[in-house]
């Protein structure tokens, strides 16, 4: 019996003895099964949803709300996933209409389980590098300091050394680490409107986890900050296209000539753009430049869906698949950074599309990306899922069977 967890107001967490947890999937409870759990990782943390009451099952296998526990009101529980692990399941609870959106995080079903605190979720990559363990470190304030102090005015470095305390972002640690993947913000502007963009929301929606970077930084900084990391980092990776930015291809000349003056004298390491892949020209500027690799956020190969939740401007899905096909015909190597969502992207006739979105493109990796977001909010703002459930679990195996693809969660060295 998976048991339903529950907070108090003070955030202290119970688990109920006579209700067992349920999950959901899009707009359904479902019972919990095995298949769909795991014990809950190391670096992953409880969260309560504000306002909201938890859904469990009760001795008749009928769904309750339970709003009270012995007289006193009780909120629903989340987990949220380290990297490296997949979310199978939504948790399950009801909020009263009107309610502000919740914050952007990944929220996943939890229960008790054998004397312990297990998660609806499955692990899908090494999550060594990302390992929470390995950040925040207490020697990383010094470290920010010498490396600011080596590069008096750099303003690329003095934007990550505040992403690295105040927001404690893994990439931007990793440029003062000297290590692995590190990111390199260049793009206030944006062609999308993403719902669940963490960088920019509309005024009284959610509140976005940053803010934004307000200016394309000069060229001799951006070369500053790859020249090192790609010089001597061990898994040297600078990524473009932060959470922190826009989209990377509407400063393309700036990337393109970042990368051709690094590449006349680093030829080590990999050079990443994650990106919506809409502005093509700009996509065909950081090819010539010698990019190693994009990686394509993509909620759905369905145009309907990909336009409700993208919201593109000057762009639609041909375009991404036009980008996409030059990428590859280029040699470059070509992830997709597929946001799941229990209950949308599970779904068969998703699958379907996916699978022959990747089959014309040639897509050599699927990174699976839990999405940030109040689910209420974005299924009030999908056109109605369709199709027949497949699960995560299923999505996953079908992905796996495909030949030559990759499937995991983390931007690969080239």
């Amino acid at each position: 019996m998976y048991r339903l967890v529950y907070a108090d107001a003070g955030g202290r967490f119970y688990d109920h003895p006579a209700i067992s947890a349920v999950g959901r999937s899009g707009d359904r409870f479902v019972e919990i099964t095995p298949s769909d759990m795991m014990p809950l990782p190391r670096g992953a943390s409880l969260v309560l949803i504000p306002g909201g009451s938890p859904v469990g099952l009760d001795r008749r296998g009928k769904f309750v709300l339970v709003k009270e526990v012995e007289g006193t009101p009780v909120f629903a529980v989340a987990a949220l996933l380290p990297q490296g692990y997949t979310r199978t399941l939504l948790p399950a609870y009801r909020r009263p209409a009107g309610e502000k959106p919740l914050p952007r995080f990944g929220y996943t079903a939890v229960a008790w389980h054998k004397d312990g605190l297990w998660v609806a979720a499955r692990q899908t990559d090494n999550p060594y590098r990302w390992d929470p363990g390995h950040y925040n470190t207490p020697e990383l304030g010094r470290l920010i300091s010498e490396h600011l102090a080596r590069h008096p005015g750099n303003p690329v470095l003095t934007r990550l050394a505040r992403c690295a305390r105040e927001y404690s972002c893994f990439t931007a640690q990793n440029i003062f680490y000297r290590r692995w993947e590190g990111g390199v913000p260049v793009s206030p502007h944006c062609n999308a409107g993403c719902l669940g963009c963490i960088s920019r929301q509309p005024a009284g929606c959610c509140p976005s986890p940053q803010d934004r970077i307000p200016s394309t930084p000069p060229l001799e900084a951006v070369v500053e900050v790859m020249e090192e990391h790609l010089g001597s980092a061990p898994g040297a990776i600078i990524s473009f296209g932060q959470g922190c930015e826009g989209e990377p291809l509407l400063a393309a000349g700036t990337i393109a000539a970042a990368v051709s003056r690094v590449r006349r004298v680093v030829s080590r390491g990999t050079v990443n753009v994650n990106t919506n892949a809409g502005h093509t020209a700009g996509m065909v500027q950081i090819i010539d430049s010698g990019v190693d690799s994009i990686r394509v956020s993509l909620i759905s190969a369905r145009p309907a869906i990909y336009r409700a939740y993208h919201r593109p401007r000057n762009y639609d899905l041909r375009d991404v698949r036009r980008s996409i096909v030059l990428a590859r015909e280029a040699g470059v190597f070509v992830s997709l950074n597929l946001l799941v969502l229990p209950g949308l992207t599970d779904r068969e006739e998703e699958i379907k599309s996916l699978l022959a979105f990747i089959q014309e493109t040639g897509v050599q990796m699927v990174q699976l990306r839990n999405l940030n977001i109040d689910p209420d909010y974005l299924f009030s703002r999908l056109p109605p899922a369709r199709g027949e459930l497949a699960g995560i679990g299923g999505l996953i195996s079908r992905l796996e069977k495909v030949p030559g693809l990759l499937v995991g969660n983390f931007t690969r060295e080239v």
